[in-house]
């Protein structure tokens, strides 16, 4: 089976770079899924797990946006952040969740909202990575 290399790059470091044979990702307009010799592009990613499968297994890394950047041999992801399932702490998800559901019930300004609306979206992304 053929394979490409995946990179997932944030800010503070190079959190994966291994060959893969297939990732799903969830673009700004949709679920993609990328094989190797993939058609060149540039897409913004949403808050949302990316599965990567690669002889006959499956791994799910958090990403927490950015974008998807695709070459002819490679897959760049540049991520906000990015965690392993080893690297989650469920119980901090948990909390992180709790705090923004509290925070968009309540009475805010509309930044507040927006805030409180990503805070629950990764904290809900990371739950889903570290339940798998």
């Amino acid at each position: 089976m053929s394979s490409f290399l995946l990179e997932i790059v944030t800010p503070e470091r190079k959190a994966y770079a291994q060959d893969v044979n297939m990732i799903i990702v969830k673009a700004s307009e949709g679920e993609m899924g990328i094989l190797p010799n993939h058609i060149p592009m540039v897409t913004p990613l949403r808050i949302a797990p990316v599965i990567i499968k690669k002889d006959r297994s499956e791994e799910t890394i958090a990403v927490n946006g950015g974008f998807l950047e695709i070459r002819k041999d490679k897959v760049v992801i540049l991520a906000e952040s990015a965690e392993l399932p080893g690297d989650i702490d469920l119980a901090r998800a948990e909390s992180a969740k709790q705090r923004a559901e509290q925070r968009i019930n309540g009475k805010r300004d509309e930044y507040d909202q927006l805030r409180a609306e990503l805070a629950l979206q990764r904290a809900l992304n990371r739950i889903a990575v570290k339940s798998r």
